[in-house]
C-alpha cells in the first residue's frame, strides 16, 4: 500500500490514539470504581448521585459530552481564573478534553462492571475477613479489591475496545489523533480509500493487540484459580 509519504503522519496518529485511550481508560476504572462504591454506600446521597451519574451517561451522546467538555471547561476555567484576577483565555487541550469526556462517560459504564464483579464476591469471604477482625477498608484492600479485578477484567477489556474506536470523536475538536491525520492525508492526495482503509487496518490491528493483551492479563490473574480447582 502506497502512503505517500504520510505513513509517518498516521503513526503519529496511532500514537496519540493510543495515550488517549489508555489515559480515558484510566480516568474510567477510577470513576467506575468510586461510582460503583457509592452506589453500594449506605449514605443515600450517595447512592442518588451514582444513579444520576449512570442516568445521565445514559442520556448524552459520547460526541456531545466531548463538544459540552471541550467549550464548556473553557468557560469554567475562566470563570475561576477570574476570580484570582485572571483575565486571559484559557483552553482546555482537545487531549485532555477528550480525556475527560470519554473517562466521563466510561466510568459509568465501567460501575456497572465493577458493582457486578464485587456482587460475584461470596459474602462468606467478607464475613470471614471480619471475624478475623479485619475493619471494612482493609478487607476491601485485601479480599474484595484484587478479585473485583479478576471478576471485572474480561467486561473492562471489551469497554475498552469500545473506548478504543470511540478515540476518533475527537478528531472533530482538532486532535491530531489516528482519523484526523488520515483526513489530512486523504485532502493532499485525494486518495481516501487508500487511507481510510489504512486507518481501518491500524484500528482493526489495534483490537488484535488489545485482545491478545486482554486474554494474556486473564491467565495472569486466574493462575491461583486454576492451580485451586486441580
Amino acid at each position: 500500500m502506497n502512503l505517500h509519504g504520510f505513513g509517518a503522519l498516521l503513526l503519529e496518529g496511532t500514537w496519540l490514539t493510543v495515550r488517549l485511550a489508555l489515559a480515558a481508560m484510566t480516568v474510567a476504572i477510577v470513576l467506575g470504581l468510586l461510582a460503583a462504591l457509592a452506589g453500594r454506600s449506605r449514605v443515600a446521597a450517595l447512592r442518588l448521585l451514582a444513579h444520576v451519574y449512570a442516568t445521565l451517561v445514559r442520556g448524552i451522546p459520547e460526541l456531545l459530552m466531548l463538544l459540552l467538555v471541550y467549550f464548556g471547561a473553557s468557560v469554567v476555567l475562566m470563570k475561576v481564573a477570574s476570580l484570582f484576577g485572571h483575565d486571559g483565555y484559557i483552553e482546555l487541550s482537545p487531549f485532555a478534553a477528550g480525556t475527560a469526556a470519554l473517562g466521563f462517560m466510561y466510568g459509568a459504564y465501567a460501575s456497572e462492571v465493577v458493582r457486578g464483579a464485587i456482587d460475584a464476591i461470596p459474602h462468606g469471604q467478607i464475613e470471614a475477613a471480619q471475624a478475623l477482625g479485619m475493619h471494612r477498608l482493609l478487607s476491601f484492600r485485601r479480599i474484595v479489591l484484587p478479585q473485583t479485578w479478576r471478576f471485572a477484567l474480561p467486561p473492562l477489556g471489551n469497554l475498552f475496545l469500545a473506548l478504543l474506536k470511540d478515540t476518533a470523536l475527537i478528531s472533530v475538536v482538532g486532535a491530531n489523533d489516528l482519523m484526523r491525520n488520515t483526513a489530512i492525508a486523504v485532502s493532499d492526495t485525494v486518495q481516501p480509500f487508500t487511507f481510510y482503509g489504512a486507518a481501518a487496518l491500524i484500528y482493526l490491528l489495534l483490537t488484535v493487540l488489545v485482545t491478545l493483551a486482554i486474554a494474556w492479563l486473564e491467565r495472569r490473574v486466574n493462575r491461583g484459580m486454576r492451580r485451586a480447582a486441580t
